[in-house]
């Protein structure tokens, strides 16, 4: 499984660094965001290293990854709607480079593009 050292996604999702662990499998790892900017927040990544969505990410991996937000949902009780964002590259507002999709929920959103 290829993991970058540097990488605070890698070190959370497998383990080296302690998180509030919402869900995890042995694709992928989703826990709570640090910064929340809805009363649920949840980040869901792969435990291999990819740098955004078109990093050639393997589809098993893209299909873990949806399952894990299913999960989320499922866990946080986000049954009456949830919002889910995949940033790729700096100018989109990705700020750490390790694929991540945002679960966010718990709250009625506008047709914005953030809640």
């Amino acid at each position: 499984m290829a993991q970058d050292p540097d990488c605070i996604f890698c070190k959370l999702a497998n383990g080296e660094i302690p998180t509030s662990m919402v869900y995890e499998d042995d694709t992928v790892a989703a826990f709570e965001d640090a910064n929340p900017q809805a009363p649920v927040h949840v980040l869901v990544v792969p435990k291999e290293h990819y740098a955004n969505f078109v990093d050639g990410v393997p589809g098993d991996v893209l299909q873990a990854m949806e399952h894990g937000v299913a999960e989320v949902a499922r866990i946080k009780g986000l049954d009456r709607g949830f919002r889910v964002i995949m940033n790729t590259g700096a100018a989109a507002g990705q700020t750490v480079m390790h694929l991540h999709m945002h679960v966010l929920g718990g709250m009625d959103m506008s047709e914005g593009m953030i809640p």
